[in-house]
């Protein structure tokens, strides 16, 4: 048992450092600012693009899902292990818990992204590790979930309101594909949890003042 609780502690750890990555905030640290202090305040590819450009919010964008994806598939490759396997209790299968186990990654993936230890556990709104985190989960509901995204964003060119329509398909997303009840947990949590990230956005969307790709914005 106590080896058990071991292996899953290590997932969690290294699930919430790769998260807690700050890309954003490194990438503006090399271009001679703190990017905590421009715009929405924020370390993801949005604010990036707002205060750096479209190149370096590029390559936010991808490290940033990246994370995601690498928390996710560390915590499968490590429960496949057979030292992992023969350490379980007995009479729990291991595979039977695996959704439970990448679903804790995932979770600890966005959240480390958004409350990182690096930064004062600051961060972004963890909407593209969020992404990242179900293309390595489902990849058909990550694939869904990003065209929802694109889609919204070619409509509407409110970064704001694709992130939140992304985050409400992964859910709907998750039931029409039958996915394990651990996963549909993991898109429920981590859908409101990226939503209250936007409460702000939020806000301006009911009033009309959320700017759109393009546009400027201290408070994206």
């Amino acid at each position: 048992m106590p080896h058990s609780i071991a292996y899953c502690t290590l997932a969690g750890m290294v699930a919430y450092l790769l998260g807690s990555i700050p890309t954003g905030y490194w990438l503006g640290k090399l271009k001679g600012i703190d990017i905590r202090e421009h715009g929405s305040k924020g370390t993801g590819a949005t604010n990036v693009l707002r205060t750096l450009g479209k190149g370096p919010a590029l390559v936010v964008l991808l490290i940033d899902l990246l994370k995601g994806v690498a928390a996710v598939a560390f915590a499968r490759w490590l429960y496949s292990l057979p030292v992992v396997m023969t350490a379980a209790p007995s009479g729990v299968d291991v595979k039977a818990w695996l959704p439970w186990a990448l679903t804790g990654a995932a979770l600890l993936a966005i959240l480390g992204h958004s409350r990182s230890i690096w930064i004062q556990f600051t961060g972004g709104k963890s909407a593209a590790t969020g992404l990242g985190v179900l293309l390595a989960m489902s990849w058909q509901v990550g694939l869904g979930v990003a065209i929802t995204f694109g889609a919204t964003l070619a409509v509407s060119r409110i970064v704001s309101l694709s992130s939140i329509a992304a985050a409400g398909a992964a859910v709907a997303l998750m039931v029409i594909f039958r996915e394990p009840a651990a996963f549909l947990l993991m898109a429920v949590v981590g859908a409101a949890y990226i939503v209250s990230r936007h409460t702000a956005n939020i806000q301006r969307l009911l009033v009309g003042t959320e700017p759109r790709i393009g546009q400027s914005s201290r408070s994206l």
